[in-house]
């Protein structure tokens, strides 16, 4: 008796040992697949999101300059996501014709050249032109990413890697507010141009260096990356196959075309909450040097400094909260909880304190919920919607739907700005619009498991 149950030690040590073994070649073969295409990626959305907030830092010293309002101003730095929700579906469809490395480098190349013009405009017409054109050429980037990475990275992956992704646009806070400053204040007066222009033209300009670099470093998919041997493919093709067993289990499926996307509740739904959560996003960045100003921080080298430190702290809850989110493939109350946080924190930071350390300390605060709801947002739609024929373009409506927050929060807050004199009833009507974007994700995107997946869950429980 006693040797029978020795007998199959050893090979039960050789299966775990092989286990353990393929699990770690696994991680190293998808470790080595995200250095080579994760980095780049997340510096061109680094540069995009400065050409997005670097508009906050110019108008510092641009509005006065160009007298122009809060709510002209506003509606400049908001008319951008006009153009590029209107073309942001058509783009993400080219990417599947085109393929991902020539419609990245496409949108790079052009924004970057387009963005140098905000440096010499001279009224208010000149200010919406350019930023339209803006929208017209960054079309399509950030839906496209998210497909391309969700066609290399399966869903128990997905959540960390789009983290890393996106943790861009906080990073680019944090370096964008020194920059911002320096350009302001070092580059015055240099070619008698002001501190603003600089600001523009310096970043800018890297977009064409990245989409040029763009073509040489990026494979369109899996199938041809000539740098992986067809092993290698296969294992990242497994890692697909296991999920698509998964959702067919548990009766989980996108829709099947644009036409269906457009006709599923669900879709709207992840608009819907894209699009609070992003006006949560853009109340942080488009307003964050002004209440910095206004809690009593004047020198603008100084200001860019201490803006930084909201948006270190919320990269760092971006990465943290989306890596506990994949281990537990739990999104929902990851994102109620840092949604709700940062909600209060955004509250509380509209009341002006006269006090610059709390002013920070909020705004941190803030940034770290508010950040964090995005990266989760997109990981549910990722989950939900890859592998689906219509992927693209149904990532592409909800991106869509989700940027009119970035004409809508500015616009508005800008507006009651300038009626009110004061922050706090627009931060009021922001905090207003994620919470219920937070209460359409508890309510209608519930993940939903067949019934013979709750059954093998209750029976594998009881044993």
């Amino acid at each position: 008796m006693s040797q029978t149950y020795l007998e199959p030690t050893p090979a039960s040590s050789d299966e775990s040992a092989s286990a353990a073994a393929r699990s770690a070649a696994e991680r190293a073969l998808y470790l080595r697949v995200a250095l080579r295409i994760v980095p780049l990626l997340f510096v061109c959305y680094v540069v995009a999101f400065l050409d997005r907030i670097n508009v906050g830092f110019a108008k510092l010293q641009m509005q006065e300059a160009l007298r122009f309002s809060d709510a002209v101003y506003g509606l400049g730095a908001g008319i951008f996501f006009l153009s590029y929700c209107l073309l942001e579906v058509p783009s993400a469809l080219l990417l599947k014709r085109m393929g991902a490395k020539k419609t990245i480098a496409r949108i790079m190349i052009c924004w970057g050249i387009v963005g140098t013009f905000t440096a010499f405009v001279t009224n208010v017409t000149e200010f919406y032109a350019v930023r339209l054109l803006l929208g017209v050429f960054e079309a399509g980037f950030f839906p496209g990413v998210i497909y391309y990475l969700s066609s290399w990275f399966p869903e128990n992956r997905r959540g960390v890697i789009i983290s890393c992704f996106m943790v861009g646009f906080p990073i680019a806070g944090l370096v964008g507010g020194p920059i911002s400053g320096w350009a302001m204040t070092g580059l015055a007066n240099v070619a008698h141009m002001a501190g603003w222009q600089w600001l523009y033209i310096v970043e800018a300009l890297p977009a064409v260096a990245l989409g040029i670099l763009t073509l040489f470093i990026l494979d369109d998919n899996i199938d041809k990356a000539k740098w992986l041997t067809e092993a290698e493919k296969n294992i990242l093709r497994d890692g697909f196959r296991a999920e698509t067993e998964r959702k067919r289990q548990n009766n989980q499926h996108g829709p099947g075309s644009l036409a269906q996307a457009l006709a599923d509740p669900k879709v709207y739904m992840l608009a819907f909450v894209d699009f609070a959560f992003v006006s949560g996003t853009y109340s942080v960045t488009f307003w964050l040097p002004t209440v910095m100003k206004n809690s009593g921080i004047s020198n603008l080298a100084q200001l860019g400094w201490l803006s930084a430190i909201p948006y270190a702290f919320g990269a760092i809850g971006m990465v943290a909260i989306s890596r506990n989110s994949d281990r537990t493939l739990e999104r929902r109350w990851h994102a109620t909880a840092a949604g709700v946080v940062g909600g209060i924190a955004l509250l509380l930071v509209s009341h002006p304190s006269g006090s610059p350390a709390l002013t920070v300390a909020l705004l941190t605060v803030a940034a770290i919920g508010i950040f964090a709801t995005n990266v989760l947002i997109w990981s549910i739609a990722a989950d939900y919607l890859h592998g689906s024929p219509a992927a693209a373009g149904s990532i592409a409506f909800v991106n869509c739907i989700g940027l009119l927050s970035g004409f809508f929060s500015p616009f508005v807050i800008g507006w009651l700005k300038t009626a009110t004199g004061t922050l706090v009833s627009g931060l009021y009507v922001m905090t207003a619009v994620l919470l219920l974007g937070i209460i359409v994700m508890l309510v209608g995107l519930k993940p939903q498991a067949s019934r013979t997946a709750r059954r093998s869950a209750n029976v594998s429980s009881a044993q």
